[in-house]
């Protein structure tokens, strides 16, 4: 069963109410080592219990070594043995890793691209610069790329070296990997952990938007917030034009995570781990089976970093052969990139001390405020930007990065809308040729691999994302920059 497919809790969890966004699962099973928080008003929680995401957060809670809580954002749904929407953290020496707390689609993320340009400037070019943009990025399942060459050999070094792989060969400009996560790297990579069937897998898909939730979107300014800090960002005015990208590591990703799933199974057995679901299988942290899979992970991660801007580099090529001016006149930088699907080393204050853990964020944005070194350095006074995709047709938004968000949550806050209804349901309930006039008749330029993803990807089977990025901000883990909108939509 997919991570999208709605199933009965077995049982009924129990919960307090903390504050009106803030709710706590209580350690109402010996097994749990930590009570659950789940970030959400009224009406988000009471969708979460009409599916197992407050249950597999109670199991998160039993992990071994989990520290303080197991945590459900507001964009929180049922998934692959944590709950989307979910963060967990273990003790580094004492805790464990598990593939379910990244998921499948490791380093799904999001970039966020700004300009010099406002929305009338690029309508009168708007159908031939989707029509170039989707010609140029291929879309869809299994979509390989048209014109990029790598070879077995260039595969393995870009999972090392992450995006600076590409730009060394003049695929970006220097300063683009300064504005990524991790600088588009991270560092623990070996492609010695990566099976063959993962890199046969990815060796053509660099570039390439995929399927499902991935969208590429052309959106402008719609109110900014926080003047200040969306100066800071590059984000100056209402009506400016910004560029969204959404995908993830493909099938090079899911295939590593596939096969550490299966690592994983042995591995409980092998070291006498009790997990409340297998879906939850895991390793200690310390030991090989987990060593290896951080290690491949790692590459997964670098080449979504590595997808992601070999695919900014083709939009601002679309850009600069529509609108005849180069892509710096136009000013296409890169605002950030951020992970939603990683697992990371990082230390937190827990009880008052400093500890070294393994954080999972599944559907989870980091979210470090002003002042950490993780930081971008010209970012650093303001916090990390936050990018939050909507679903198709609605908002997107910048927010930014909090100390309460380090205090309550590992340094996260939500990363989307987040489901209220599986693809197979909504593939029944919707026409996707419908969905499609209608976004164009409000103004939004639609091309789509096929109809069926515009069915599946219906705005009314998420949740508000407006809603989502409420919660979040009201509680403090991350507070609004710069609400954004689409006027093309380009889904896979």
């Amino acid at each position: 069963m997919g991570e999208n497919e709605e199933r009965v809790a077995p049982e009924r969890v129990p919960l307090e109410k903390v504050t009106d966004y803030i709710w706590k699962i209580p350690q109402y099973k010996d097994d749990m080592h930590v009570p659950g928080m789940i970030f959400a008003n009224q009406a988000l929680l009471e969708k979460m219990k009409t599916d197992r995401t407050l249950w597999q957060c109670a199991n998160v809670a039993q992990l071994p070594g989990v520290y303080k809580h197991a945590i459900v954002l507001p964009d929180g749904h049922e998934g692959y043995g944590f709950p989307i929407g979910g963060v967990a953290a273990t003790d580094y020496d004492e805790g464990v890793i598990s593939p379910g707390g990244v998921g499948y689609d490791i380093n799904c993320g999001v970039r966020l691209l700004s300009s010099n340009l406002i929305e009338q400037d690029i309508r009168p070019h708007l159908q031939v610069l989707a029509e170039t943009i989707f010609r140029n990025i291929p879309s869809g399942l299994g979509s390989r790329r048209k014109d990029l060459t790598i070879s077995n050999s260039d595969l393995d070094r870009l999972t090392v070296e992450g995006v600076d792989f590409l730009i060394e060969r003049g695929l970006g400009w220097k300063e683009d990997a300064e504005h990524c996560e991790e600088q588009g790297c991270m560092t623990n990579a070996n492609p010695d952990m990566v099976s063959k069937t993962a890199k046969s897998r990815g060796l053509t898909q660099i570039g390439t938007l995929g399927s499902g939730n991935h969208f590429l979107e052309i959106q402008k300014v719609d109110k900014i917030f926080n003047p200040k800090t969306a100066k800071t960002f590059g984000i100056t005015h209402e009506s400016q034009v910004m560029v969204m990208i959404h995908c993830g590591s493909r099938g090079y990703g899911h295939q590593v995570c596939s096969d550490y799933l299966r690592v994983m199974e042995h591995a409980i057995k092998k070291y006498n781990i009790t997990v409340p679901d297998r879906e939850l299988a895991c390793a200690p942290g310390t030991s090989l089976e987990a060593h290896n899979y951080y290690q491949a992970m790692a590459c997964a991660v670098n080449y979504a970093f590595v997808n992601r801007q070999a695919i900014m580099h083709w939009v601002r090529q679309s850009f600069q052969h529509v609108l005849k001016q180069d892509s710096e006149k136009l000013g296409l930088k890169l605002v950030y990139d951020v992970a939603h699907n990683i697992a990371k080393v990082e230390n937190h204050e827990v009880d008052g001390k400093n500890k070294k853990v393994w954080v999972h964020r599944k559907g989870a944005t980091r979210a470090f405020p002003s002042g950490h070194p993780d930081v971008p350095t010209d970012y650093r006074n303001e916090g990390q930007p936050v990018l939050i995709p909507g679903s198709m047709g609605t908002s997107s938004w910048v927010l930014v990065g909090s100390q309460k968000a380090m205090d309550l949550t590992f340094g996260s806050t939500a990363h989307g809308a987040g489901r209220l209804m599986s693809r197979s349901v909504a593939k029944h309930k919707y026409w996707g040729g419908e969905i499609k006039t209608n976004l164009e008749k409000s103004g939004i330029l639609v091309r789509a691999a096929n109809s069926m993803v515009l069915a599946e990807e219906a705005d009314q089977v998420y949740k508000n994302v407006d809603i989502v990025v409420d919660v979040s901000d009201k509680v403090g883990i991350a507070t609004k920059v710069a609400r954004l909108v689409p006027i093309s939509v380009i889904k896979g």
